[in-house]
């Protein structure tokens, strides 16, 4: 069993591209520090940008979502006043309110994420990091914002001074997260944002000290050539001071990194990573390029 740490969209497309290449269990520990409640409805961002890729049901134009989406539904709200600029698809709105029903009735976030994974024939174990509220929260240029105000809301186009993590002090790990992190033969920690993605797992007790415990994940950069492929993780990195390239990243992670995994673009770097105390590996990392897909997949497993 290998277990991968995952945010959203990088990890989705990496799991989805993994699935084709092993028959080993994968068991997928999931950010929940992007769910929100908009519209009296709990959303779960990154665990659904997972299944929907997973179940082959994302849309692809977007990056985000399901496939032959309409917004029928936010247009209206729109139109009657009501805020929409957090845009939730028609088809998407029946997620949410699956999920709303199920919480409301006492069922946890993990319990609805292995259903809704079941139902879309998802085969790979989806784990939300915690059943309990963890909300990443950042302190801006213009003041304090929630993930989701920043993300869409100000489409991440202002500086941030610090993130933080709400709730994590005193949530617990979901069932079945700390076994994985302790029973896998390998932690894979997937492309995805480090401050955002990666560090509100880390933020729940006791997941950063299995993996120092460990001291053998192997992480895959999302920076290459300076830059994010996705998102705003190299201007995030930047302002908050590390360096934007997998030695800052390398860096981060430390002291629980046995492995980076870095681009062919940035094998100069292999000595200045493998000096913040792990090893190097240097090989294609663009999910979208199916000769460096298999690459990387051997690497991994």
């Amino acid at each position: 069993m290998i277990a991968v740490l995952c945010g959203g969209v990088g990890a989705a497309r990496l799991l989805r591209a993994w699935r084709e290449f092993t028959e080993e269990e994968l068991v997928a520990i999931v950010n929940v520090g992007d769910d929100t409640v908009m519209h009296g409805l709990t959303i779960c961002p990154d665990l659904d940008s997972i299944t929907y890729h997973l179940a082959g049901l994302h849309n692809e134009e977007l990056g985000w979502g399901l496939r032959e989406e309409s917004w029928r539904t936010m247009e209206r709200l729109g139109a009657l006043g009501g805020e929409n600029w957090f845009r939730l698809g028609d088809l998407d709105l029946a997620t949410h309110l699956y999920r709303t029903q199920r919480l409301r009735q006492g069922d946890t976030k993990s319990a609805v994420a292995a259903d809704l994974a079941a139902r879309l024939g998802v085969t790979i174990t989806l784990r939300p990091v915690t059943d309990d509220v963890l909300e990443t929260r950042l302190d801006t240029e213009v003041g304090d914002l929630s993930f989701q105000e920043y993300f869409v809301r100000h489409r991440h186009s202002v500086r941030v001074e610090r993130v933080r993590f709400e709730g994590a002090a005193t949530s617990r790990p979901a069932p079945g997260v700390l076994e994985a992190l302790n029973d896998a033969r390998r932690v894979v920690v997937a492309p995805s944002n480090p401050l955002l993605s990666i560090d509100p797992l880390l933020a729940v007790p006791g997941v950063r000290e299995v993996l120092v415990e460990r001291g053998d994940a192997l992480a895959i950069s999302p920076i290459i050539g300076g830059r994010a492929l996705k998102g705003p993780a190299d201007r995030l990195m930047s302002e908050l001071g590390l360096d934007v390239s997998p030695v800052g990243v390398a860096s981060h992670y430390a002291p629980w990194l046995g492995t980076m995994v870095m681009d062919h673009e940035d094998a100069e770097l292999r000595p200045a990573v493998e000096m913040t105390g792990c090893q190097a590996v240097v090989t294609g990392t663009h999910l979208d390029r199916p000769d460096e897909i298999r690459e990387l997949v051997e690497i991994l497993g």
